[in-house]
């Protein structure tokens, strides 16, 4: 659900990089943790809450979105470039809703995996937040693949 289906051997960061509908790249912000071995830091990435709201959560009110910035857990940069390995989506169905205005994933990119991974596909008009708004996309096509494989 306005979310990423990478093929094995693909990095986020590549994918993210491919999107012309992203402004995710210019709104993170990356901040060191230690790794608990002595000294050591590991990189990480969140979003500048100055930017939240139009690169993240555009459906959401300005003040929902601020809360949201404020309590954004980070995402290890590791995350990014670990290659994906074997995606279930080429033994198992997939169904997908592409958010049409996501500007954090891309829904150019989100799209093109979807069709890619022969996903039963929603297109949506919302922000990657489309869980939240409009949650029903999102319920409905649960329901659909409940449905489907029960």
């Amino acid at each position: 659900m306005a979310a990423f289906a990478p093929d094995e051997g693909e990095a986020l960061q590549d994918i993210e990089a491919g999107s012309t509908d992203s402004v995710l790249n210019a709104a993170i912000r990356p901040s060191n943790y230690p790794t608990g071995s002595g000294a050591e830091t590991a990189a990480e990435f969140s979003i500048d809450p100055a930017s939240f709201h139009d690169a993240f959560a555009g459906d959401l009110s300005e003040k929902d979105a601020a809360v949201a910035a404020a309590a954004q857990r980070p995402v290890a940069a590791a995350a990014f470039g670990e290659k994906n390995g074997p995606p279930a989506w080429k033994k198992l169905p997939a169904w997908a809703v592409v958010a049409t205005g996501d500007k954090a994933a891309g829904a150019d990119v989100v799209l093109s995996m979807a069709k890619r991974a022969k996903a039963e596909i929603a297109e949506v008009e919302g922000s990657h937040v489309i869980m939240i708004f409009p949650p029903h996309a999102v319920t409905d096509m649960i329901m659909k693949a409940l449905q489907t494989v029960a």
